[in-house]
C-alpha cells in the first residue's frame, strides 16, 4: 500500500460502532483510499484490521454501499506493480459532502 496511514493517524478514526447514533449522511469520513476506479471512504476502525465505511468498486455507483472493509485486504492488492493508495490530501468531512458518495445517494 502506498502512503499507508500511521498508527497515530489511525487512532484519530472513531472505533467501530462509536458513531452509530449519527446518520449516514452526517458520518465523518476520516480516510480515503483509492485504486484505479475504486474508492474506499473510512468512517470507523476497530483498531486492528477492520474499517467501516463506503466502498465504490470499479466506479459502479449503483452497487456502492456502506459496509466492512478489511485493512489487510486493501494492503494486499498488487496488480502489475500498482497498489492501493491513501489520499494524503484528504481532510475529514461529512459523507454528504463527498461528491462520489452523494452521487450514490440521490435522496440526500
Amino acid at each position: 500500500m502506498w502512503n499507508e496511514p500511521s498508527e497515530l493517524l489511525l487512532q484519530t478514526v472513531p472505533r467501530l460502532y462509536e458513531t452509530e447514533h449519527i446518520s449516514l449522511q452526517e458520518k465523518i469520513i476520516h480516510l480515503h483510499f483509492f485504486f484505479g476506479s475504486s474508492d474506499w471512504y473510512i468512517a470507523e476502525y476497530d483498531g486492528d484490521d477492520l474499517f467501516w465505511g463506503f466502498a465504490i468498486l470499479n466506479n459502479d455507483l449503483l452497487n456502492a454501499e456502506w459496509g466492512y472493509i478489511s485493512f489487510s485486504e486493501l494492503k494486499s492488492i498488487h496488480i502489475q506493480g500498482i497498489e492501493v493508495d491513501r489520499d494524503i490530501f484528504w481532510k475529514p468531512c461529512m459523507a454528504k459532502t463527498v461528491k462520489k458518495i452523494r452521487s450514490c445517494s440521490p435522496h440526500w
